[in-house]
């Protein structure tokens, strides 16, 4: 083969100009956008990831606080947030289908697939939105020590986390009835949780089964890995710190461990949420022009391919989000 044929083909494809390898304007800088949105969820993901090596001892262990699934009671580790991800991903195979029958110009193909991955994208957001509210409102609750610790309870026979229901003991003196008379006292009052140190206290003491675990990780040993259980005696004294009830996740307190998770898990999460219910929205709106025939007049399906660019690129971070954030 002629040098000169096969140097005049590598400048066509290489030389630049106003479309390098054949991009368009709007395709490149949906990249150029991509790329910028990396370095930004790469920046999240080093400082949570910098985070939870400095406070390693007592970073909460995903598998003990990720175990509900919707309509189901007991402790199913990670299995709903897996369901999240592979719907996430299927829904990407249904972008790449969408994007080719654009390419060969099938407009019922490219409908067809669009809605799948529309209904793929709902699905997921309502899934977080749905695993947001269970981590806000908790299912156990614990104490918050005078220090910042957080003690949880568990069965000294099974080892399985216990809920303050189950052992804490109301005291009445302890709580004031929300009667009419005094419904300004309540209003004034603002959030109370169910149970106060005390009522948790006098429960303890009356079950002998409970114990307090602590955030500690043991580091060595047949339990490497899982959290400090203190003896029966070493629970009763560690009463002795408790500074109040928490129930639940916010920005200021967590039940699950260090209040840290519970910023970078609402941080992250949200954001990436955020760029999925944006996408969900931008596939929506190309999904009606598609239909309207507006790319089918142009001639061309490129707004699927550039939309398709940015779901992939949301599934992928998501890949990443969930390898940091739910298994290492």
């Amino acid at each position: 083969m002629d040098s000169s044929v096969t140097t005049a083909s590598e400048e066509n494809v290489w030389g630049g100009g106003n479309k390098p390898l054949n991009a368009s304007y709007g395709k490149l800088m949906m990249w150029f956008f991509l790329v910028s949105d990396a370095l930004t969820f790469s920046g999240f993901l080093a400082a949570y990831g910098f985070s939870r090596f400095k406070f390693i001892e007592t970073w909460p262990i995903a598998d003990e606080v990720f175990t509900h699934v919707p309509f189901f009671h007991g402790n199913f580790p990670m299995y709903y947030v897996a369901f999240m991800t592979f719907i996430l991903i299927m829904s990407s195979v249904t972008m790449v289908l969408a994007v080719d029958a654009g390419h060969n110009n099938k407009k019922t193909a490219v409908i067809w697939y669009m809605f799948l991955t529309i209904i793929g994208g709902a699905i997921f957001v309502g899934s977080q939105a749905w695993e947001w509210a269970t981590f806000i409102k908790g299912d156990y609750g614990a104490i918050e020590t005078k220090g910042g610790r957080i003690l949880q309870f568990v069965s000294a026979e099974t080892g399985e986390r216990v809920a303050l229901d189950d052992f804490a003991t109301e005291i009445a003196s302890e709580r004031t009835n929300h009667e009419r008379k005094n419904g300004v006292w309540f209003f004034n009052e603002g959030y109370v949780p169910s149970y106060s140190v005390n009522e948790v206290m006098a429960g303890l003491k009356a079950n002998d089964d409970v114990l307090i675990r602590t955030e500690a990780i043991v580091q060595e040993g047949e339990k490497q890995g899982e959290k400090t259980v203190l003896s029966r005696a070493a629970t009763l004294e560690k009463m002795k710190d408790a500074a109040l009830v928490v129930e639940g996740a916010n920005l200021i307190r967590n039940e699950y461990g260090s209040r840290l998770f519970a910023d970078f898990f609402f941080f992250i999460t949200g954001f990436h949420g955020f760029h999925v219910f944006s996408g969900v929205i931008i596939n929506i709106i190309i999904f009606f022009n598609v239909i309207l025939g507006t790319y089918e007049r142009r001639g061309h399906y490129e707004m699927v391919e550039k939309v398709g660019l940015y779901w992939h690129f949301v599934d992928l971070v998501w890949v990443f989000v969930f390898t940091f954030f739910y298994l290492v």
